[in-house]
């Protein structure tokens, strides 16, 4: 090989395999600081919008276990209602029963009257109960998204249920009218009534069941969702730091050869002299 002064080939070749090290370093450097595999979007412009979309979808389904918990939460709050609607007409059954006691005089009748009354009154309220401002109780249902993406197919509908309807509710007994309650309100209403309340509270377990399992599935599918993000953008710590003690020592070998290519110019002014 000629020997020359105005170019280095060797110092060149050194210094390039020196860069490129150096660079490979600093990635690795920045992935092993930043736990990221994609520092920029130049390190993988694909994996990159993929893990957006799938992280993206994960939050939703984080959303959607939020709406799910508000919705159980309601559905809680509406049987505890329902309980107590149910516990009140057993107590009017109850009276009704002792109304029609021959040995009661004029005074105690009056009495389970005035306790038929203030249960009336009690039935009522219950029939006007809200949950964070949302009516418990009326002629219009709730639905509920159990998807990331909102589908209507898989959406969960919670029934209508109108307490104080006449008909399929509490509103015959709470609004009966009469001097008292021997002639006032027949037992089968009542009955009628206390049904009403055990078919409201059976669909309302039911759509909490139904609930419970869309919340697992999201559970499931959130933590599928953030394992594959992680696949992703996630850096394996154990790989890059094997890669990070090549590359150092490759900076290292390439900074010790350029030195040496540097010298390598001194052989021809030893022929000058």
């Amino acid at each position: 090989m000629a020997v020359v002064i105005n170019t280095n080939y060797s110092a060149t070749v050194a210094s390039n395999n020196l860069n490129a090290s150096n660079a490979a370093l600093q990635k690795s450097l920045n992935r092993l600081s930043s736990g990221s595999k994609i520092v920029s979007p130049a390190d993988d412009a694909g994996g990159l919008a993929v893990s957006m979309k799938l992280g993206a979808a994960a939050k939703r389904q984080g959303a959607a276990l939020a709406n799910i918990g508000n919705a159980t939460s309601y559905l809680q709050t509406q049987d505890g209602a329902l309980k107590v609607a149910g516990k009140v007409l057993d107590r009017i059954s109850e009276l009704k029963t002792l109304y029609v006691d021959p040995t009661k005089n004029t005074s105690d009748l009056a009495n389970y009257d005035s306790e038929f009354t203030a249960l009336q009154a009690q039935l009522t309220a219950l029939t006007t109960e809200k949950f964070n401002g949302v009516a418990l109780f009326g002629t219009n249902g709730l639905t509920v998204a159990v998807t990331e993406d909102a589908a209507v197919a898989s959406s969960v509908t919670m029934a209508a249920r109108d307490l104080g309807h006449t008909a399929t509710g509490v509103g015959a007994v709470s609004t009966a009218g009469g001097t008292n309650l021997g002639t006032g309100l027949a037992l089968s209403t009542i009955t009628a009534a206390i049904q009403n309340v055990a078919t409201f509270r059976a669909v309302n377990g039911a759509e909490q069941s139904r609930l419970g399992f869309a919340s697992e599935l999201l559970t499931t599918n959130k933590a599928n969702l953030e394992a594959a993000t992680s696949r992703i953008i996630d850096v394996d710590v154990a790989s890059e730091s094997t890669q990070l003690a090549r590359w150092n020592t490759l900076v290292q070998a390439g900074t010790s050869m350029l030195s040496q290519a540097n010298g390598s110019a001194q052989t021809a002014l030893k022929l000058l002299q």
